[in-house]
């Protein structure tokens, strides 16, 4: 007996679809407060109290015996953004245990799109800075990353009557690309490794895994575990981002019982997410956009000569092009090579919009720019001109394609409504294919 074809875009089961449906609403709130931060920072820099944005972002706090005396910069890039890959994690870890991916055939399609969408860009942008020298082949992952809050708040704002299957593509293909993010921060931007503080962080990490499988949530007793082992990775050199994820890796998804027992059920993961996710979407990320996304441009002028640096110009390309043909041709040879379908409600102008849509990329971005380049030189100004010219044209190209594809699907169900009407029967048949 041979399995049925995998509908790729599919809207999945109704429990997902509810879950997925609560999580896009506190990401694309928090989108909108992170092109909020993000707008202040840039209007900021570029008055004439640029300096006090200088002078702010770079006030050292911390404790200077534990080499925790860092800026308020890095504070948001190292400590508010491990929250954010807290909950990246979590929702890795639950989408792959408990959710619709847990089957590999409907997995398949968001992590091939995630590598081509990774692939793509990377080699764009390395093919233009090849003869560039100056250490600009360092910065090949920055055009690499989709941040969902961003995409999210644009999606949002242009196209309400797209089926729901491509916004639930677009979140967990953006938790593939965040996992994927991580591994490369972790693998190709550690400058020097300690292995003494790494092994010790494996302790606090220990410890943290313990007690959340047994379902122990103290606060008093999380947090300073959480602490402690994301200020080791931090010591070893090691993003301490990646503290983030191994932490969020050890709650357990659901909680198992003895011959199926009263205390079965859902695992920590699903507390810890539903507390902590309005924490890293309408704080954290926010915070790290302000501190990171004020770039003075200089005008017109400025703009332009940071544009035709190859670095800019290659997060650029590989952000607008590389993200849609990465995202795109991997779903077109999902659906060529396997016996996968696309849905019969979406046609190939959905998966190119959503395609380009990945294009925005800002949050891990930035952050990967500071990392291959130093924060505050040059080079970091010129990624932040890319990564903001990139990310608005990858927006308005989405927007023009998405607006499109809404108006025809409010045409389409406005047809079926008044069918409805005529004949007081509701509509069982599929609506017709969105293919032109």
């Amino acid at each position: 007996m041979t399995s049925s074809p995998t509908t790729l875009f599919a809207r999945g089961s109704w429990g997902e679809a509810s879950r997925i449906a609560g999580v896009l609403r506190k990401e694309t709130v928090g989108g909108v407060l992170l092109m909020v931060g993000a707008l202040v920072a840039l209007v900021w820099a570029n008055t004439p109290w640029a300096d006090s944005y200088t002078a702010f972002r770079d006030t050292t706090v911390g404790p200077a015996g534990l080499h925790l005396d860092l800026t308020l910069g890095t504070w948001a890039a190292d400590g508010l953004l491990a929250v954010f890959f807290f909950v990246a994690g979590l929702e890795l870890k639950r989408e792959f245990v408990a959710g619709d991916l847990r089957d590999p055939r409907k997995a398949a399609l968001p992590v091939a799109a995630a590598v081509g969408g990774m692939i793509v860009p990377a080699v764009l942008y390395t093919v233009l800075n090849l003869g560039t020298g100056d250490g600009a082949l360092s910065g090949w992952a920055i055009p690499t990353a989709t941040d969902i809050a961003f995409a999210l708040a644009v999606l949002a704002v242009i196209s309400t009557a797209l089926p729901t299957g491509l916004r639930t593509f677009l979140l967990t293909l953006a938790i593939v690309d965040d996992l994927l993010a991580i591994t490369i921060i972790a693998l190709f931007y550690t400058a020097a490794l300690d292995v003494v503080p790494l092994l010790l962080a494996l302790v606090p990490i220990a410890a943290f895994g313990v007690l959340v499988q047994k379902r122990v949530r103290s606060w008093w007793l999380l947090l300073p575990l959480a602490a402690v082992a994301w200020a080791l990775v931090h010591a070893s050199g090691v993003h301490a981002t990646v503290a983030g994820v191994l932490l969020a890796f050890t709650v357990p998804v659901v909680r198992s019982a003895a011959a199926g027992g009263p205390d079965a059920g859902p695992g920590l993961a699903e507390h810890f997410e539903h507390r902590i996710r309005p924490l890293s979407a309408g704080f954290a990320v926010p915070v790290f956009a302000f501190f990171s996304a004020g770039v003075t441009v200089g005008g017109l002028s400025g703009l332009g000569a940071a544009l035709t640096d190859s670095v800019a110009v290659g997060i650029v390309v590989g952000l607008v092009v590389g993200k849609t043909v990465g995202i795109g041709g991997a779903t077109w040879l999902v659906s060529r090579f396997t016996r996968a379908e696309l849905d019969p409600e979406l046609g190939w102008p959905d998966v190119l919009g959503l395609s380009v849509l990945g294009g925005i990329g800002f949050t891990v971005s930035l952050l990967i720019g500071e990392l291959a380049f130093g924060a505050g030189s040059l080079r970091d100004e010129h990624v932040k001109v890319g990564v903001l010219t990139g990310t608005v044209l990858a927006a308005l190209l989405a927007a023009v394609l998405l607006r499109l594809r809404d108006r025809r699907y409010r045409r389409i169900s406005a047809e079926e409504q008044r069918d409805d009407d005529a004949d007081g029967i509701p509509d069982v048949y599929q609506r017709p294919s969105a293919e032109s």
